[in-house]
């Protein structure tokens, strides 16, 4: 996956409550396994309502997604990170995230913050200006062409990942060496646990 070091650029000025991952992206767009495509259908039932601030023109390609309280909740689908990524959305700010979402959302290269809602009521004011926010992973802040300054916590293994564009592949071709060693080992002396290859005798009716 991509680093996430900065995000900037207009954030999309959502703030609503409790929206669960179906809401994200509904059951309908579970079928597919692919990454691809599901921006398509992400928040498919509020882009219905008209003037809703996803399809505002304003708000095109914003890298960031200011949410409500419990940002994520319901089931566990993965796809709901996918779909989000897919719209060009590298951060989300909210109070707080259910916290299977959260965990989906760093393995896909998107970057969860956590802010009071104090600070998100500012950031929105700031979004429906229309104005930059600036989020830092490295400073852990997110900041505002008003002098805004919020700083937030993150776990340093999601930071380090984040920064790194270390999904779980990654983490484990990283160990590459240490697996190898330890394959080679277990042949010395556990002979019987490793696979048998070049014996296989090609048969035809």
């Amino acid at each position: 996956m991509d680093p996430v070091a900065r995000v900037a650029g207009r954030a999309i000025p959502f703030g609503a409550k409790n929206v669960d991952t179906d809401i994200i992206i509904p059951a309908k767009w579970l079928k597919t396994i692919s990454r691809e495509g599901l921006g398509e259908g992400a928040f498919e039932t509020i882009r219905a309502q008209e003037g809703n601030v996803f399809d505002d023109p304003a708000y095109a390609g914003a890298p960031i997604l200011i949410a409500g309280d419990n940002f994520g909740c319901g089931s566990s689908r993965e796809h709901a990170a996918w779909a989000i990524l897919d719209l060009g959305i590298r951060a989300v700010i909210a109070p707080s995230y259910s916290d299977i979402f959260s965990g989906n959302a760093v393995k896909n290269g998107i970057l969860p913050i956590v802010l009071p809602q104090e600070a998100i009521d500012r950031l929105m004011e700031v979004a429906q200006q229309g104005e930059q926010i600036d989020v830092d992973l490295e400073t852990q802040s997110v900041t505002t062409p008003f002098q805004d300054r919020f700083t937030f916590d993150i776990d340093p293994f999601r930071k380090h990942c984040l920064l790194n564009g270390l999904d779980e592949v990654a983490l484990t071709l990283a160990r590459q060496t240490e697996i190898q060693a330890y394959e080679s080992q277990r042949a010395k002396t556990r002979g019987w646990l490793t696979p048998k290859t070049g014996n296989i005798t090609e048969t035809h009716a």
